[in-house]
């Protein structure tokens, strides 16, 4: 199967017309219609549906789509091997990741990766959703969750801990807590998709608390914002307060019968047989900046 026909169908289907695929694989029009045409008819089937105004994949062409990309990263990876070793990592990297921990952990190792891989390019998708990273061609998902059953595979990279915490002035105001009991008194505050805060016992056992809140937020700057404006306590990680803890803008709420369980920062890869270099240099650089 020709690799340019592939690539001509994945970037047609990317860039939405035939025209602007030639453009970006510097081929003329016509030869990238052929190009389609020779695919179907290899394949034996209809993988798009075109008009002079727009492209749409039939049935066929969504299933071959995954196929298709998976063999061009494996010609990626092949080229990748025989290079010489000088070069580093090749391609666009495109990731995905929680909007805090991209901007404050990701963003920071973009430099240094861009400058020792020089054919290196970086897309960085910040959600505080769970993408799927197989229909949307993602290379790596960074996720700080317990994860659901998948056919993906994970990596944990380094674990999650995470506090209490709260302003000086709100704490004036409000006595902190020393137990899970009197926390339930205070104004918490919460991502809207967790309405429990999961904590480690004194004996081991794991107790999901009930968080009483009169302020959500869909995203975890979100939460972090009103924490940091004295809204109340809020249960974060250490990675993202670190900083305002050594300044003492906000200050670590220790309960005496109760911490907060630790989970897992992991790294989400649609297939354990294929890691490109350049996701491996990714995961090297995260897990270094992790462990520091």
């Amino acid at each position: 199967m020709d690799t340019r026909q592939i690539a001509t169908f994945v970037e047609t289907t990317r860039l939405g017309s035939l025209a602007a695929a030639s453009r970006r694989l510097g081929i003329a029009p016509m030869v990238a219609s052929r190009h389609i045409a020779a695919l179907e008819r290899e394949l034996g089937v209809r993988l798009m549906q075109r008009s002079t105004r727009s492209i749409s994949l039939t049935v066929e062409g969504q299933q071959f789509l995954l196929h298709a990309k998976t063999m061009l990263a494996a010609e990626r990876e092949a080229k990748s091997a025989l290079a010489r070793s000088g070069l580093g990592a090749t391609g666009l990297l495109r990731i995905t990741a929680p909007a805090a921990f991209g901007r404050k952990v990701i963003a920071p190792l973009v430099p240094d990766l861009l400058s020792s891989n020089p054919e290196l390019e970086i897309a960085l998708q910040l959600s505080d959703g769970l993408e799927d990273i197989v229909s949307q061609g993602l290379d790596v998902a960074v996720r700080i969750a317990p994860l659901r059953d998948s056919s993906l595979v994970a990596r944990r990279l380094a674990d999650n801990t995470r506090l209490l915490c709260a302003t000086t002035g709100y704490l004036a105001e409000h006595p902190a807590p020393r137990t899970l009991a009197q926390l339930a008194a205070h104004s918490c505050l919460r991502h809207a998709e967790i309405d429990r805060w999961a904590f480690c016992l004194a004996g081991g056992q794991v107790r999901h608390f009930k968080v009483s809140s009169r302020f959500v937020a869909d995203t975890v700057d979100g939460v972090h914002a009103a924490c940091a404006a004295g809204a109340g306590i809020a249960m974060l990680s250490t990675w993202d307060v670190a900083a305002e803890i050594s300044s003492g803008a906000l200050v670590p709420v220790v309960l005496d019968d109760a911490r907060p369980k630790t989970e897992g920062i992991w790294a989400v890869l649609p297939s354990a047989r294929l890691v490109l270099p350049k996701v491996r240099v990714f995961l090297e650089a995260l897990q270094g900046a992790l462990a520091v």
